[in-house]
């Protein structure tokens, strides 16, 4: 998987768990003779031995949220390491663990997703996965920084770590550099030391028979540059909106500007896993509380009501957020299979178009609390 810019694009999945646990146990093996319990990690009030078989832990956790479909807690289990067991044993079973978990998420279906807290209650493999490679490269830092080992993990994990989990926040020049100080571990040039963070992997919004889901700056980097963004499209998607909207949310993650919940998201048909559109906002409410809206929808999948059911499910989740007044749409006064979907949704003419955002010759239409 190459990287751009601190961008990365494809599917990130069991070859990075495995090279970030490879990498890790390299390292802290040079030091197993080392007293870990004596010793603690970095900034953590854990001890080097308790942050090692928590990262085990972490590993086989996620592996039992997937495989076992996991849908509204944690599975009632965790590991506990044999009396007795030494620092060679605790690297053993890191090894182990994160072995369970890459042959977990490589049999795990792409539209499988289970229950994680931050910040919306569930997860994909994808995003498993990133958390996983997150967990083994930041406790990593912490052991060995305890232990004064010197640690730089592969640039490119770095990055598939902050495109997939940090979208809110700005890449650096040095993707290391960067998820250090996100999660409160560094300092970078120009930023404010962060002292409370969390992850965040991306919104699914759940409709009758699609899901809407959200496009990380990673899947947005691969749809800008003509991939599928690690979806499985129906034939002629996705559409050219679609790569243009990535485009902007890549452009936004870049500038620091990204607000993934008012980004882009592809419909995804719940029947089969198949992409058949695409739909998102222009951007953040204005100071009035209006949001835009957009969509489009592969020709293969037209004359089925997805477009209808994704702009009302979207619109309606705009709606219950505090900060929203009204969602507004605009569309050519030729295009009336587009002002049938938009009429259909809920919303009504608006009067004057320039108001909402549009251009002079579309029609403007809004949908109110």
């Amino acid at each position: 998987m190459g990287s751009m810019g601190g961008v990365t694009g494809g599917e990130l999945g069991a070859e990075q768990v495995e090279a970030a646990v490879a990498g890790a146990v390299a390292l802290l093996a040079t030091a197993a003779d080392r007293d870990w319990e004596a010793v603690r990690a970095g900034r953590l009030e854990w001890s080097c031995r308790y942050t090692a078989e928590h990262v085990a832990g972490d590993l086989i956790t996620y592996a039992g949220q997937l495989a076992g479909r996991a849908a509204t807690a944690y599975v009632p289990f965790e590991i506990t390491l044999d009396e007795g067991t030494g620092n060679e044993g605790v690297l053993q079973v890191i090894e182990t663990t994160g072995a369970l978990f890459a042959a977990t998420l490589r049999t795990t279906p792409r539209e499988v997703r289970a229950f994680h807290p931050y910040p919306y209650r569930s997860a994909n493999r994808e995003g498993f996965a990133a958390m996983g490679v997150a967990e083994v490269l930041l406790h990593t830092h912490d052991v060995a920084e305890g232990l004064g080992l010197s640690y730089e993990p592969p640039a490119g994990l770095c990055a598939d770590v902050l495109t997939r989990l940090f979208p809110h926040v700005r890449p650096g020049g040095d993707a290391w550099r960067t998820l250090l100080w996100a999660t409160g571990r560094g300092e970078l040039p120009g930023r404010a030391p962060v002292t409370g963070w969390r992850w965040r992997n991306n919104l699914v919004v759940p409709a009758e028979r699609l899901t809407l889901q959200g496009v990380t700056p990673a899947a947005a980097t691969d749809l800008a540059a003509g991939g599928d963004g690690g979806f499985a499209w129906v034939d002629g998607g996705p559409l050219e909106g679609t790569r243009f909207s990535a485009g902007m949310v890549l452009k936004a993650y870049e500038a620091g500007t990204h607000r993934p919940e008012w980004g882009v998201f592809v419909l995804v048909r719940r029947a089969d896993g198949r992409a058949v559109g695409g739909i998102g906002f222009h951007g953040a409410p204005d100071e009035d509380g209006r949001v835009e809206i957009g969509y489009d929808l592969a020709e293969a999948a037209r004359g089925n009501g997805y477009a209808t059911e994704g702009l009302r499910a979207l619109s309606a989740w705009a709606l219950d957020r505090d900060e929203v007044t009204s969602v507004f749409a605009t569309t050519e006064p030729g295009n009336a299979a587009s002002q049938a979907v938009i009429a259909r949704a809920g919303f009504r003419r608006a009067a004057v178009v320039e108001e909402h955002g549009g251009e002079s010759g579309q029609y403007a239409y809004e949908l109110r609390r």
